[in-house]
C-alpha cells in the first residue's frame, strides 16, 4: 500500500511512538507526504527504465526470434527448464501439448508508448501447430498494469480457448471464466457481480476442482490477484494521485478520502481460476523471455554434457547475414547428442 494511502492516524501514531513524540502528528504527516512524492518519482524512473530497455532489446529479440525459428522445439525446451514457480503449474498433460505443438512464443510491452497506459503492461503470445487439443493456432494473454486508490498490479481478461471435444485440460474453467467476464461487462455495478449466475457457476466449478487438476492453460482465465479493475477506474485513480501529488509539491494539505472498497467485503478471489497468475506471468515475461537462450542451453548442461570448441564453432552463426537455407537446424546433432528425431526429451520428474 502506498504511503499516501495509509490511514493518517495509523501513520502518525506509529511514527510518533518510534520518535518518542519528538515531532507532532502534523509534522509526521508532512514527512509521509514527502515520502509519497519520492516514491512516485522512483516509480516514474522505473517506468522510464523499462521503456529504454525495451527500445534497446527490441532488435535483439527480433534477431533471436528469426534464428531460433530454425531450431526444432526451442520454446518447448525453454519451458522444460522453467523455474519452480512456473513448473509447479505445468501438469503432465500440459507437457504433452508443449512437446507436440508448441512452436513460438513472444512477449510484448504493448503499452510502452501509450501515454495513458503503462510500460509494465505486457502480453504473452503462444504459437501452436495443428494439434488434437484446441483449434487455436495463437493464444495471446494480455496483462494490464492498473491502479485503484490503495492497490496497483496486473489484471487480465479471460481468453477463450476453442477446445476440441473432450480435450479441455481446464475442465471447463476457462470457458466459465470467459462467460463471467462477458456478463461483467453488462453491469456497471461491481457489487452486483456476485449475484450473476455466471459468477455462482464459476465459483462452484472452482470449489469442486482439485488443485492438482488446474492446468497451466488455466492461466488464460486469470483476472487479478485483487479484483477486476477497468481502464476507466484506473485512469480515475491515477488522476486523483497526480492531483494529490501536485498539492504536496505546492505545500498544500491533503484530506483522506473514503475508500469504496471498505464497503465491499466480497472476496473476488473465489472466482479466480489461477491464483498467483500475475506472478507466474511476470516470471515468464521478465525472466524466461529475456533469458531464453540460457534456459535452452541449461537443458543440455543438466544432461551432463558440455559444449566443446567444435560444437561452439558450429553454433557461432552470424545472424546478421541472410540464411538462404530452409533446412531446420538439428540442435541435438550440433551439441553431440546424436539424436536425429524431432521429439524433445520427456519432462523430468518433479521433486516432492
Amino acid at each position: 500500500m502506498p504511503f499516501l494511502d495509509t490511514p493518517i492516524a495509523y501513520r502518525t501514531h506509529n511514527m510518533a511512538h518510534d520518535h518518542d513524540h519528538d515531532e507532532s502528528p502534523e509534522q509526521l504527516e508532512v514527512k509521509f507526504e514527502q515520502l509519497s512524492l519520492l516514491e512516485s518519482e522512483f516509480e516514474d524512473a522505473e517506468s522510464e527504465v523499462i521503456r529504454k530497455a525495451e527500445a534497446i532489446k527490441a532488435p535483439l529479440y527480433k534477431k533471436r526470434t528469426d534464428f531460433v525459428a530454425s531450431i526444432p522445439h526451442f520454446w518447448s525446451l525453454v519451458f522444460e527448464q522453467c523455474p519452480p514457480e512456473v513448473e509447479n503449474f505445468i501438469q503432465p498433460s500440459d507437457t504433452e501439448v508443449f512437446a507436440d505443438c508448441f512452436e513460438s512464443f513472444e512477449v510484448s510491452r504493448f503499452e510502452v508508448d501509450d501515454p495513458k497506459g503503462s510500460p509494465r503492461s505486457f502480453s504473452l503470445k503462444f504459437g501452436f501447430s495443428e494439434n488434437e487439443y484446441f483449434e487455436d493456432k495463437t493464444l495471446e494473454k494480455k496483462f494490464w498494469y492498473r491502479h485503484t486508490k490503495d492497490w496497483d498490479g496486473l489484471v487480465s481478461e479471460p481468453v477463450k480457448i476453442n477446445w476440441k471435444k473432450g480435450k479441455d485440460l481446464t475442465q471447463g474453467l476457462t470457458d466459465a471464466a470467459v462467460k463471467l467476464a462477458e456478463a461483467r461487462k453488462k453491469t456497471s455495478d461491481r457489487k452486483k457481480e456476485v449475484t450473476l449466475p455466471e459468477y455462482k457457476d464459476l465459483a462452484k466449478k472452482i470449489e469442486t476442482a482439485t488443485e492438482a487438476s488446474v492446468s497451466f492453460f488455466g492461466l488464460f482465465a486469470f483476472v487479478s490477484g485483487y479484483r477486476w479493475v477497468s481502464a476507466e477506474e484506473s485512469e480515475e485513480a491515477v488522476k486523483k494521485d497526480k492531483e494529490q501529488l501536485a498539492k504536496i509539491r505546492a505545500g498544500e494539505s491533503i484530506e483522506e478520502e473514503e475508500d469504496e472498497d471498505d464497503d465491499d467485503p466480497q472476496d473476488y478471489q473465489e472466482t479466480e481460476v489461477f491464483p498467483g497468475g500475475d506472478e507466474v506471468a511476470t516470471i515468464i515475461a521478465e525472466d524466461m523471455w529475456p533469458n531464453a537462450l540460457r534456459y535452452f542451453k541449461q537443458q543440455f548442461e543438466d544432461d551432463g554434457e558440455e559444449f566443446d570448441d567444435e560444437d561452439l564453432s558450429e553454433l557461432d552463426v552470424d545472424m546478421d547475414e541472410d540464411d538462404e537455407s530452409d533446412e531446420e537446424v538439428d540442435i541435438r546433432a550440433l551439441v553431440g547428442k546424436g539424436k536425429k528425431d524431432d521429439a524433445p526429451p520427456a519432462k523430468k520428474q518433479r521433486k516432492a
